[in-house]
């Protein structure tokens, strides 16, 4: 397993994301040694999805309008419905989400996560996967989806469902170890 010490994490997110997509690629960053922020629009605390009902709040490390690309290393986007519906209509995120994929840094979205990276106009000929009910949208956005437990493009980690996190999990870490990825 890569050491990430020294590198610094950013996981995006509104309220309504999937509660064990956040939570366990976070301890899975954290125990390989990276500093790990949530990162949200909202300040204080926000509510997770938890399958069927609302979960746990989290604290907000940082509000998204305090922080720049320029401090992370790696961008971590989870799933849940509504999470990244909200995140996918601010041009802050959007923005934030854009400038990782044009530095050619890590970014790993599970689930609905990659809805996000449908905005940024970006995902053009890369190779993912998602949650299903998301394919047409991406594939309309010129992305190449598969239905696979965990799809690796040049530093870009996708997974379809929280089954797959263990696998989500270890190949972020890999491609977070790796570093910037020249497109």
């Amino acid at each position: 397993m890569a050491s990430l010490n020294g590198r610094k994490v950013a996981i995006l997110t509104e309220e309504g994301f999937e509660q064990v997509e956040l939570t366990s690629p976070k301890e899975a960053l954290e125990q390989a040694g990276a500093t790990v922020h949530v990162i949200s629009p909202k300040s204080g605390k926000i509510k997770a999805w938890d399958k069927t009902n609302w979960g746990i709040e989290i604290n907000v490390d940082k509000q998204l309008s305090e922080v720049s690309p320029d401090d992370y290393d790696a961008l971590v986007l989870p799933g849940g419905v509504l999470n990244p519906d909200k995140l996918r209509q601010n041009k802050d995120a959007v923005a934030f989400a854009s400038a990782f994929l044009d530095e050619g840094k890590p970014v790993a979205a599970i689930c609905h996560g990659p809805q996000l990276l449908i905005e940024t106009g970006m995902i053009r000929g890369r190779r993912l996967t998602s949650y299903p009910s998301l394919q047409t949208d991406l594939k309309n956005a010129g992305a190449d989806w598969v239905d696979e437990e965990v799809v690796v493009d040049n530093g870009l980690v996708t997974s379809r469902r929280p089954d797959d996190l263990e696998a989500f999990n270890r190949k972020a870490i890999e491609e977070i170890g790796e570093g910037v990825h020249h497109v």
